[in-house]
Order: structure tokens, then C-alpha cells, then sequence
């Protein structure tokens, strides 16, 4: 079996909860990922942080739903119409399971949909999962094109 490439993909956390932001550091860190990881804990200063390009490209963001000023839905919204972020791979990890939820997100082109229950040992399974991705998957930014916001050096 063949070890993939290592990427150095930013991993943009959106959720206002302090644990969950720990427990992904910590998974992270358990995992030996060296990747960055830029929080924002809401949907408002996410959107600044990728405008000004404070997340370096390629990224993957992983978006909580249920959060002050703006949610992850009306996030997802902002996002998927502005050009230049329009093509974001998101993530959902949420603590809803509401089918309507779901539906709205995957409305909105998100590349999956997980909901969080036992936070230690989910988050490795997904931080494993999220490594196999983007050592396989050409992101956005990876192909050069203007419409994918700057290339990773």
C-alpha cells in the first residue's frame, strides 16, 4: 500500500463552542496533523476571515449550524453566492439531527453532513476521514484558477 502525500490544507472551524474548538485541536494533535487551524465562532467572522484571506488556501472548512449572529444555513447561503468562495468545501458537524437541517445544508452543496454525539472518539473518526479526503481530492484553490481565491504556494 502506497502513503499519499501529506497537504498542508488550513482546516477553518466554525462553531462557538470552546470544547468542541478543544476537542478538534486535540484530535489534531492525537493524530499528528500539522495542518492550521483558524476558528471562527460565528458565521459573520468567518465570512471576514476568508474576504481578507486570513485562512490560507487550499482549506476545508468545518461548519457547527447552531450559533449567535449568523448561523451555519444562512452561512452557507452568503458563501455559496459570492464568487471567489462559492466553491469552499464545507463540512457540517453539528449537534442537530433534524431532517430539515440536513436538507437545507445539503441544499447548499456541503460536502457532508455529521452530527456530534461522543466528541473524543467521533472526532477522530472524522479527523481520519478528513485526511484520507484531502490527500485524495484536488481542493479548489489547487487547480490555479482566478475563481478559487489564491494558490497555495
Amino acid at each position: 500500500m502506497t502513503t499519499l502525500p501529506y497537504k498542508d490544507v488550513s482546516i477553518l472551524l466554525i462553531d462557538d463552542d470552546d470544547i468542541d474548538h478543544m476537542a478538534v485541536a486535540r484530535a489534531m494533535t492525537q493524530l499528528r496533523l500539522l495542518n492550521p487551524l483558524v476558528r471562527a465562532r460565528d458565521g459573520v467572522e468567518a465570512l471576514e476571515l476568508l474576504r481578507q484571506q486570513r485562512v490560507k488556501c487550499p482549506y476545508l472548512i468545518l461548519l457547527d449550524l447552531n450559533m449567535p449572529r449568523m448561523n451555519g444555513i444562512e452561512f452557507l447561503e452568503e458563501l455559496r453566492h459570492e464568487k471567489g468562495l462559492s466553491q469552499s468545501v464545507v463540512f457540517v458537524l453539528t449537534t442537530s439531527a433534524a431532517d430539515e437541517d440536513k436538507v437545507a445544508a445539503y441544499e447548499h452543496h456541503v460536502a457532508g453532513y455529521m452530527v456530534k454525539h461522543h466528541i473524543k472518539d467521533e472526532f477522530l473518526s472524522i479527523f481520519n476521514m478528513l485526511e484520507n479526503y484531502w490527500r485524495i481530492v484536488v481542493l479548489p484553490c489547487e487547480t490555479g484558477g482566478d475563481d478559487y481565491g489564491p494558490v497555495a504556494d
